[in-house]
């Protein structure tokens, strides 16, 4: 479900970043942040009711930190992506130059303006629809990727005892757009490559897919 609105315009509200405000001498309720504040309330709502429900045997204590794993901007920031949010945004020229449209804090912030809009223009439910179907939808796909080097760590500790290290193949690009490859060793070996636009980023991403090839191939060996 890709929700449509009835009010455009609140669409394009949820999509104007404070720099393209500012760069335009708009008024400041012309920009997101108040439709963030909006959607942020309604998604801890629609996730609390689900980790509740689904999570039925852990306590209080547990659901809180699987709840702010689920609503933390790593989270929010991958699923603008696949959206595709960052391709519409409304940016300043500046913010735009400086990779502005791949920021985590700006996609995950517009993700929660959407969630906001979506709530004043089609209600609660909608709302929760599209949170249900964009965010909570495959959360144990998203925990291994934004766990993957830990996860992968416990792997390689107990299956293989050897160390694991990263190595940077290549850095691209300006310096506010930078593009890096990394290469994950574990011992000797290289097991996979990452690309990110940050150093972390890469890694993580290095990780998880080591973590996908050493569980699709459970043959392969790892050389001492």
């Amino acid at each position: 479900m890709k929700y449509q609105f009835t009010d455009s315009e609140l669409l394009y509200h949820a999509l104007t970043h404070s720099s393209f405000s500012n760069e335009r001498r708009m008024s400041k309720e012309k920009n997101n942040e108040r439709l963030e504040f909006l959607g942020d309330a309604v998604l801890e709502l629609v996730t609390s009711e689900f980790v509740y429900t689904e999570y039925a045997s852990l306590p209080e204590g547990e659901l809180t930190k699987l709840r702010a794993s689920i609503v933390c901007e790593k989270t929010l920031s991958y699923c603008a992506r696949d959206l595709q949010i960052g391709e519409s945004l409304l940016l300043g020229k500046g913010e735009d130059i400086t990779g502005g449209r791949e920021r985590d804090s700006i996609l995950s912030d517009a993700l929660e303006a959407v969630i906001g809009a979506i709530y004043l223009d089609g209600g609660f439910t909608n709302a929760k629809e599209f949170i249900r179907n964009f965010i909570l939808a495959d959360i144990q796909h998203k925990k291994l990727f934004f766990d993957s080097k830990t996860i992968l760590q416990e792997i390689v500790q107990n299956e293989y005892k050897e160390k694991i290290h990263y190595k940077l193949i290549s850095e691209d690009g300006p310096d506010h757009n930078k593009t890096f490859s990394i290469a994950l060793y574990v011992g000797d070996n290289q097991i996979s490559s990452g690309v990110g636009r940050t150093k972390k980023a890469a890694e993580q991403e290095a990780a998880y897919q080591a973590i996908l090839k050493l569980q699709k191939n459970s043959e392969i060996k790892i050389q001492n």
